[in-house]
């Protein structure tokens, strides 16, 4: 008989992208720095795959569809994480910190 496991139903995979989307919003608040900020931005749209993955898997007709989608999300993440760190690097030359305190505080 084909006993289904957790594995084999939605649940599993909306509460992991859940637990990531948690991580990444507690990490993006707790840190102090632009690089975790950063890294906490990637854990945010790993967790938007992994739904669009999982509703892809149980709940599209078309396989290619979410799949597709989970392409362009790491082409809109390898964008920002480019983009992102030579803004860190251009900061980081005028004021010799990473800390968003110290980026807060400009005056201009």
């Amino acid at each position: 008989m084909n006993n289904p496991t957790f594995y084999d139903r939605p649940a599993a995979y909306l509460i992991l992208a859940a637990a990531l989307l948690a991580i990444g919003i507690l990490g993006f608040v707790r840190r102090r720095t632009l690089i975790g900020m950063l890294i906490s931005g990637e854990v945010i749209f790993a967790a938007a795959s992994v739904n669009f993955m999982a509703l892809n898997r149980f709940y599209s007709p078309d396989p290619v569809a979410g799949q597709v989608v989970v392409l362009f999300i790491m082409g809109l993440a390898a964008a920002e994480v480019a983009v992102g760190l030579s803004i860190i690097i251009a900061v980081y030359r005028n004021y010799r910190s990473i800390r968003s305190k110290d980026v807060s505080e400009m005056n201009g």
